[in-house]
């Protein structure tokens, strides 16, 4: 699903550099598209029409989903690579609470649903090849296939994201707003430096320190990995717009 694949590089970000996501700077900047911004809106809450047009679809209880979305994700990303990298219980869960933390200043570890990237953090530009089999694996998704899976699993993100706290609120709303603020992350031209002011890292430019945990995630990563990720999630959302307008 695309908000498996989001969730997938999110914890690329989370686990590796779990250290640098703690005591932010409280980020100023609104969780909205920039003024001239070429992504178009949905007119319509995109996930009332999704949830309206999946209602139908048979789907089980979400406490029981974890054998069902073991399958969908083995198939979307391929056997080896869900065993190696996902956490198969909870999935959904998972999923939605990731990707509900990705805009905001940090994002709670226990809660991402992949395993820890190999090694250990870098402060420098050795540290962005750790990144590159997930990036690959990410690549390879078929965005068409993997927003119609999404598509027909919603009503399991919606209970769940309803579960979360946010009764009367939809999840694809907010899965469009994490996907623009990864859009939206900075791509300095140098690559970031760092500093370590106390026990945790933290990045030298203050504005950066102060951005989105999913956003640091994106710099963190280095800015290769960084623009095969952007070009995926604008691949993602015009399959996620165009699902939404057709429906």
């Amino acid at each position: 699903m695309v908000i498996a694949a989001i969730a997938w590089i999110a914890a690329l970000g989370f686990h590796s550099f779990s250290e640098l996501l703690f005591e932010p700077t409280p980020r100023a900047t609104p969780l909205a598209p920039e003024i001239g911004s070429d992504r178009p809106a949905p007119t319509t809450p995109a996930g009332r029409v999704l949830e309206a047009q999946s209602a139908a679809a048979s789907l089980p209880k979400l406490e029981n989903s974890d054998s069902m979305m073991r399958d969908t994700l083995s198939g979307l990303v391929g056997r080896q690579a869900f065993a190696d990298h996902f956490i198969a219980a909870d999935i959904v869960k998972r999923i939605v609470a990731t990707v509900d933390s990705l805009p905001r200043e940090t994002a709670p570890r226990r809660v991402v649903p992949l395993n820890a990237v190999p090694g250990s953090f870098v402060p420098d530009t050795s540290n962005y090849p750790r990144y590159a089999p997930y990036v690959r694996v990410f690549d390879a998704i078929e965005p068409h296939d993997l927003v119609q899976a999404y598509v027909r699993a919603y009503p399991l993100f919606q209970t769940a994201y309803e579960q979360l706290g946010y009764p009367g609120k939809y999840f694809n709303d907010r899965l469009m707003e994490a996907i623009d603020d990864l859009l939206d992350a900075p791509e300095p031209p140098t690559p970031p430096e760092f500093m370590r002011p106390r026990v945790l890292y933290e990045f030298a430019d203050p504005d950066l320190e102060t951005r989105s945990a999913g956003q640091k995630m994106l710099l963190r990563m280095g800015r290769e990995n960084a623009a095969r990720v952007k070009a995926k999630l604008r691949e993602i959302r015009r399959e996620l717009v165009a699902a939404t307008v057709r429906r």
